[in-house]
């Protein structure tokens, strides 16, 4: 036997990716590495749903997400972006860049906020209204087919898991700078 045929036929064992011992199966983190394979491929078919529903009113999906924001979150005054921007889960500079997009297009507008001279209140403009009535049977009809057969209390375990993971995630992404920074140092 030849060293390359004898290097061919050696199994090799990739190190642990996780170390909790409930992420673990038999010692194996295969069915993590499954599951986060699996997050991702589905977090992308979200991104993806979330382009389609704004390219058929003419927005990027991060546009089509804030208009929503805004007609579940406006109420009776409007909503400060602030607010809008923990809703939708993104950076309020970009929620107001988005913001700014969207009153040029027509669909929010926004006005001075009483209670807070330093921030405005975002509403829905009349397209903007017509926009969300009319997406709506397309966006329920995609979302019926994604959450087919999930139950509420699937739901309810989902929201809960991912809240657990987006507070880590800052603890990771800490760390992740961390490591990156000692790199740099290194070389």
């Amino acid at each position: 036997m030849t060293a390359a045929s004898a290097e061919s036929t050696r199994r090799f064992e990739p190190p642990l990716t996780v170390s909790h011992a409930a992420l673990l199966n038999a010692g194996s983190d295969l069915t993590f590495r499954d599951t986060l394979y699996l997050m991702v491929l589905s977090l992308g078919r979200f991104q993806a749903c979330r382009e389609a529903f704004g390219r058929s009113i003419g927005l990027t999906g991060s546009q089509f997400a804030v208009l929503l924001g805004v007609a579940y979150r406006q109420g009776e005054k409007g909503v400060t972006i602030r607010d809008l921007a923990e809703h939708v889960h993104l950076a309020s500079t970009h929620v107001t860049t988005e913001v700014g997009q969207l009153i040029r297009k027509g669909f929010l507008v926004k006005r001075p906020n009483a209670a807070d001279r330093r921030s405005v209140l975002v509403q829905l403009a009349k397209p903007g209204e017509e926009a969300v009535v009319g997406l709506a049977p397309f966006m329920r009809d995609v979302n019926d087919l994604l959450f087919k057969d999930v139950t509420r209390d699937d739901m309810g375990r989902l929201r809960e898991i991912f809240q657990r993971i987006v507070l880590n995630s800052e603890y990771a992404l800490a760390e992740l700078r961390r490591h990156e920074r000692s790199e740099l140092l290194d070389n």
